[in-house]
């Protein structure tokens, strides 16, 4: 009898523990990946006292048109910066989590100095896009990738670099693993994680000291369930060693939120030319404000480089 009775204590407790965990999971699941604020994601805003605070303004007097175009069954927008001279050289700039393309305006701004056309999208789920989950990088990689189609159908001769931030470096790392057209010709990603599996875990056991299991198992699954894929299969690393595009890798030195340690994990997975600028003392997100002028010689100078 005395056994029986532990045996039920044992079962009780044991499903306490499950229920709790699954109920942690839709929790965790709605902070990670359900369109909204999240506390632990700063604003993305550029202080005035920022050397990008000239970049911001400046593009604020650029001329620029909105496009929309659908995807996934979601309405999705983007801003259509033309160059000040005529030219097939294009960029697709990707923001990152929770950020949108009013706070790439800086780096529209770079790109427009350098002489491109610059196109900057928000992703699902971000800014004046339409849909609630958040994509991490692996869905928007189709995004980015419809964003090529549209412009390669208006310019057949255009000339389109990747770049993103963040997420949207992951972004256009897991876009560099399909089957792209030949008018992408470079990539460029700024602080980009080895895979959503990674980044969640490190942010699980650095915000709420969790491990890994049995969380972050669950999560994954509903994500499978509710977004399409699970973090394991949203790889940088696993797209890149498809990659035969030269890529420019571009990390802070100092950054703690996506760790510096990741982007030689990305460098060196990916199959072709690559060059990797670490930017000392430099934290999440902060290589371009930490030292603008040789960000944008970094970047101007790969582009010349392997530019057609």
């Amino acid at each position: 009898m005395k056994k029986l009775r532990k045996r039920r204590l044992a079962a009780i407790i044991i499903g306490i523990l499950f229920l709790g965990t699954v109920l942690a999971s839709f929790y965790f699941f709605h902070v990670a990946q359900v369109r909204g604020e999240k506390s632990f994601v700063g604003s993305g805003g550029i202080a005035k006292t920022s050397p990008l605070y000239a970049y911001e303004k400046a593009f604020d007097k650029l001329t620029y048109e909105t496009d929309t175009m659908e995807n996934q069954g979601v309405k999705q927008e983007a801003w259509y910066v033309p160059a000040e001279k005529k030219t097939d050289k294009t960029v697709i700039v990707v923001h990152g989590f929770t950020s949108s393309k009013k706070y790439m305006k800086a780096y529209g701004y770079m790109f427009h100095e350098l002489g491109y056309n610059v196109l900057m999208p928000d992703n699902i789920a971000h800014g004046n896009s339409k849909g609630q989950i958040i994509g991490y990088g692996w869905n928007d990689r189709l995004n980015v990738l419809k964003w090529a189609d549209i412009l390669i159908s208006q310019n057949p001769s255009v000339e389109i670099t990747l770049f993103g931030v963040s997420m949207g470096g992951a972004t256009v790392m897991m876009a560099s693993g399909e089957e792209l057209p030949s008018q992408i010709t470079t990539i460029i990603e700024d602080c980009g994680y080895t895979s959503v599996w990674d980044e969640l875990a490190y942010q699980a056991k650095q915000l709420y000291h969790l491990p890994a299991f049995p969380l972050l198992y669950e999560v994954s699954a509903l994500s499978k369930i509710r977004a399409g894929f699970s973090y394991g299969e949203a790889s940088s690393i696993k797209q890149l060693a498809k990659n035969h595009l030269p890529t420019l890798f571009i990390h802070g030195g100092n950054d703690t939120f996506v760790p510096t340690e990741m982007v030689y994990e990305n460098y060196a997975a990916t199959q072709g030319p690559k060059e990797l600028y670490i930017a000392k003392g430099a934290g999440h997100a902060k290589s371009f404000e930490k030292d603008p002028q040789t960000y944008k010689e970094k970047i101007s100078l790969f582009l010349k480089k392997y530019g057609k």
